[in-house]
C-alpha cells in the first residue's frame, strides 16, 4: 500500500512537465467498462487510478484499487497495462483477504472512418498476478470490437464493444470455455467542464446465468489533462452483483517520446 501511495505521488509531481504542451488532453477510459476506439495523446504516459466499492453475495464486500496505464505510439496504435493494484474482500464464509489483483495486457489498433467516428480492435490477456483466492487463478485471452461515433455535434458520444474472452484454468462441467461480452455507452457534455455517462453492458457464457449492469457517472475536467469522475453500478439481476460505487481521476504523467 505503502508503494501503491508512493508511486501515485511520484507520477502526480512528474506530471507538473507536462504542462507545458497546450495541445495534449487526457483521453479518458474510466468509468465505464466499454472503451472508445480513440487512443491516447502519442508519446504521453497517461495514467488512470480509482477506488471502487462494491457487494455482492460472494464476496460480500469488496474494495480495490483499479489503475491503467496507456501509451499511444501513434494515433491508431498503443498498449495499456491495467488491474487492482490493490484488493480487500470479505468473502459470504467471514474469510478476509487482501492484495495485489491480477494484471491485464491489451494491443490496440484504431481504424478511423471519418472526422466523427471510428472502428477498433483489442487484443488482451489477464495475467494471474493476483494473491490466491483474490484472482482467477488463470490467463485469459481475448479479443474486443469497438464502434465510436459523436453524435449532435460532439455534444454526444456513443461506444459499442462486442468482445470474447477464452477463459483458462478449470471449470465446471457444461460451462463453455469461451464468454460473449457487450457493453453500450451514450455519454454527454453538459457544460465545459462537467459530462454524464450512463451505459449497459454484460455477459453471456454457456452453462452460466447472463449478467447484465446498469452504469451512471459524472466527470469533471479540472484541465484538458486531469479529469475526474464519480458514479455508481448496479446489478440488473442475481448473477450480476449487487451495486458498486467508485470514483477515480485520469490525467497525462510526462511525455516519453
Amino acid at each position: 500500500m505503502r508503494a501503491a501511495c508512493a508511486l501515485a505521488a511520484g507520477v502526480l509531481a512528474s506530471a507538473g512537465g507536462a504542462w507545458a504542451d497546450e495541445a495534449a488532453s487526457v483521453t479518458p477510459y474510466r468509468p465505464s467498462v466499454s472503451t472508445p476506439a480513440a487512443l491516447s495523446a502519442p508519446g504521453w504516459l497517461e495514467v488512470e487510478a480509482g477506488w471502487q466499492h462494491s457487494r455482492a453475495d460472494d464476496p460480500r464486500r469488496r474494495d480495490s484499487l483499479p489503475y491503467t496505464l496507456k501509451l499511444a505510439f501513434t494515433p491508431d496504435w498503443g498498449l495499456r497495462i491495467g488491474g487492482d493494484a490493490w484488493v480487500r474482500e470479505a468473502t459470504a464464509d467471514g474469510i478476509r483477504l487482501s492484495g495485489g489483483g491480477d494484471t491485464s495486457l491489451v494491443l490496440k489498433r484504431r481504424f478511423a472512418v471519418d472526422d466523427a467516428s471510428a472502428f477498433g480492435l483489442e487484443l488482451g490477456a489477464k495475467l494471474p498476478t493476483a494473491r490466491h483466492g483474490l484472482g482467477s487463478g488463470h490467463a485469459d485471452w481475448g479479443v474486443n470490437g469497438i464502434y465510436s461515433a459523436d453524435l449532435g455535434g460532439g455534444r454526444w458520444h456513443a461506444d459499442l464493444n462486442l468482445n470474447a474472452t477464452r477463459l483458462g484454468g478449470p471449470l465446471d462441467d457444461g460451462v463453455g470455455r469461451w464468454q460473449q461480452g457487450w457493453a453500450a455507452s451514450l455519454s454527454r457534455s453538459l457544460t465545459d467542464p462537467w459530462g454524464v455517462t450512463g451505459e449497459l453492458s454484460g455477459t453471456r457464457q454457456r452453462g452460466s446465468e447472463n449478467t447484465s449492469q446498469l452504469l451512471v457517472a459524472a466527470s469533471y475536467a479540472l484541465s484538458r489533462r486531469i479529469a475526474l469522475d464519480a458514479g455508481v453500478s448496479k446489478g440488473l439481476n442475481r448473477a450480476s452483483g449487487d451495486w458498486a460505487v467508485f470514483t477515480g481521476v485520469t490525467f497525462l504523467a510526462w511525455r516519453i517520446f
